[in-house]
This record gives C-alpha cells, sequence and structure tokens, in this order.
C-alpha cells in the first residue's frame, strides 16, 4: 500500500449518521482551552514566547520545556484538540528540551524533520523513514533543535491496539513499553495528513460551516493504523494462498455491500476484524480479488454510491456536499477531481441529469 492509498483512505469513516449535515458547531480559535465536555474542538495557532508556555498549550501531557538557545519566541504552534485525540504541529524558533511522560492510556505517533542533532529518547529524530510511536505510561526526554518541524498525534492507546492488533497481530500483541521508531514508507503521508486535518478546521472555522468531531477523530484513528500499524513487507503468493485471497475478497465485498446499505461506512480494521484476518491478508486478497488495495476499494465503492444517489436526487432538495459527506469525502475539491476521473462527468453533472 502506497501513498495515494493513504490519502484515499483520509475520506474514510468508522461510523457515520443516517442524517447527512450534524447539528452547528462553530469552532473558535483559543488560547489553550479544551473543548466543552467533548461537543466540539477546539483550533489554536499561536506564536509562542515562553518554553513554559509551549508546554501549557499541550495541557494532555505531562510535560516540561527548557529553552536552550536564545530567541524572543521559542515556537509557532498549531494544535487541533478533538477531546479524546490531539493534533500538533511545532515549528522551533529556538533549542528546546522537552522533558515528561504520558498518562496511562494516552500515546503518540509523531515525526520531525530530518535533523541529525534531533534526539527522541534515546533515538536520533533525523532518520529518513521513521515515525515515532510514544506508549502511555512511558517516561520521554527529547531534544528539538531550533529551525527544526515536528508533528504528532494524540490518541488512546486501548482504541489503537484494538485496530492494530486486527491489522498487525504479531507485532502489536505485547506493545512497547518505551518510545520506539517505526520504519515506514508513509513517513510523507503521515505530514500531509496531518497539515490536511489542520488546514480543514481551519478553513470550517473561517466558512463557519458545522464540521463533525467524531468524523475527524475517525479519520485520524484510520490514518494512523495505516502509518504505524500496517507492515510494508511484499507477500509472495502461493496457489492455496490464492484461493484463499478469493474467498476473502467475496467475503469482504459481502461485508461492505451491507454496511453501505445500512449507511455505515466500514473501515479497513471493522473488515480485518469481521473476516478474522490481518491487513497484510487482505491487502493481498483484494489485490488477487480486483486488482486493487482494500482502501481503493472501499473510495470505489463510495464514489459509485455517491453517483447512484445523485443520479436519482432532485437538485433542488439535494447538494453534492451533503451526499459527499454522507459517504464520507470532506475534501471537496479533492472528491469532485476524483468523482470526474471515475466517471468522466463532474458531480453536478450528475446531479442535474
Amino acid at each position: 500500500m502506497g501513498s495515494q492509498d493513504i490519502r484515499e483512505l483520509r475520506p474514510q469513516l468508522e461510523t457515520f449518521a443516517r442524517k447527512h449535515i450534524v447539528p452547528p458547531f462553530f469552532p473558535k480559535e483559543t488560547t489553550g482551552s479544551a473543548p466543552d465536555s467533548g461537543k466540539g474542538y477546539a483550533l489554536q495557532a499561536e506564536l509562542v514566547e515562553t518554553s513554559s508556555s509551549q508546554a501549557s498549550l499541550q495541557p494532555w501531557v505531562e510535560m516540561e520545556c527548557i529553552q536552550l538557545s536564545g530567541g524572543r519566541n521559542v515556537a509557532k504552534l498549531d494544535s487541533l484538540d478533538l477531546g479524546s485525540m490531539q493534533i500538533v504541529r511545532e515549528g522551533q524558533r529556538t533549542s528546546v528540551q522537552k522533558l515528561g511522560s504520558t498518562p496511562a492510556d494516552f500515546c503518540t505517533v509523531s515525526i520531525c524533520t530530518q535533523e541529525p542533532a534531533t534526539r527522541v529518547s534515546e533515538h536520533c529524530g533525523g532518520q529518513a523513514d521513521a515515525v515515532f510511536f510514544l506508549p502511555g505510561n512511558a517516561e520521554f526526554d527529547i531534544h528539538i533543535p531550533a529551525g527544526v518541524e515536528t508533528a504528532y498525534v494524540g490518541f488512546s492507546q486501548e482504541e489503537f491496539l484494538r485496530g492494530a492488533r486486527a491489522l498487525n497481530p504479531v507485532f502489536w500483541e505485547r506493545p512497547p513499553t518505551g518510545i520506539i521508531p517505526l520504519t515506514t514508507r508513509r513517513r510523507n503521508d503521515f505530514q500531509e495528513a496531518v497539515d490536511l486535518w489542520l488546514k480543514t478546521a481551519r478553513e470550517a472555522s473561517m466558512r463557519e460551516e458545522p464540521l463533525d468531531p467524531a468524523v475527524l477523530r475517525s479519520h485520524l484513528m484510520q490514518t494512523v493504523l495505516q502509518v504505524a500499524a500496517v507492515s510494508d513487507e511484499d507477500i509472495a503468493p502461493s496457489f492455496n494462498e490464492r484461493v484463499r485471497a478469493l474467498q476473502i475478497g467475496r467475503r469482504a465485498r459481502s461485508f461492505v455491500d451491507d454496511h453501505l446499505n445500512a449507511d455505515v461506512l466500514p473501515t479497513i480494521v471493522d473488515i480485518c476484524t469481521a473476516l478474522g484476518v490481518s491487513e497484510r491478508t487482505l491487502r493481498y486478497a483484494f489485490r488477487e480479488y480486483v486488482g486493487l488495495s482494500p482502501v481503493a476499494y472501499l473510495r470505489a465503492c463510495r464514489l459509485n454510491r455517491v453517483r447512484a444517489v445523485l443520479a436519482v436526487s432532485d437538485p433542488r432538495e439535494t447538494t453534492i456536499t451533503q451526499v459527499a459527506m454522507r459517504f464520507g469525502f470532506l475534501h471537496l475539491g479533492r472528491f469532485a477531481g476524483d468523482y470526474k476521473r471515475m466517471f468522466g462527468e463532474m458531480p453536478s453533472v450528475t446531479l442535474d441529469a
């Protein structure tokens, strides 16, 4: 599974209500406050003047930041607090040391720009093909030089492990107790996803359009699982494996159809769990079954469902945005382009026909 697959995964949803548009919630930029009772989300964009402020703007982690080099501003910080999940991007203006520990059920996946002087506990932070997994109940001691940009997402370790064990049970059966680097070809995809989440939330705020935090949390978890939990190893097939692959493909197709008919968007974790297979096995099965990755297949199914709904809808009562969001497409510009590449026409043409 490559870069295109990660881009395709972003619009996937774990669950989605029958209503197309959620009740309005218009996020406001904050100065560090958390969302009320998990009902919304808090978006921050801060030019941070002190290292203590850099730590206090991330209250979900017990952390001390120590400024190590001169400068009036220590960092530029962007964050999106979704209550049970957080997205953070920091551009260091001065060198800092970060010392602290994670709560019991809170873990992170992080990356930083490739600077050899960056240290992530005992690991070199400048590894080209690595993301870092920091488990819950773990101490960290990190050195970030001036000029380095870091990004991380934080979430429930219990939820992550449920999905990770479905996708890659051998590796994640016994989770690490300290921070570890994970080699992956999807490092750049992780950075792009962080940038996209922050941009999507900011644009929604500026337009004063409702954006469902539960949808964002689902996107976040599914993308992190694909980056951190999925094996990059190639699969060597045998005849018996090909036969089994076709059986798995047919079962997966039935599972996907049943969920879409119930207005629920299935995820890769859902399919792996229901069929009792790893992501690696599912990936090979779909390659044999339809010549696509599971992510690409799910996306094709959702595009076809959008087209079917638009074709029978009244343009006076239905909007393309409503239908696209119903089937998990949040990046509407990319959706329109992908729709045209798939069907040879824009969504508006289908709706107006």
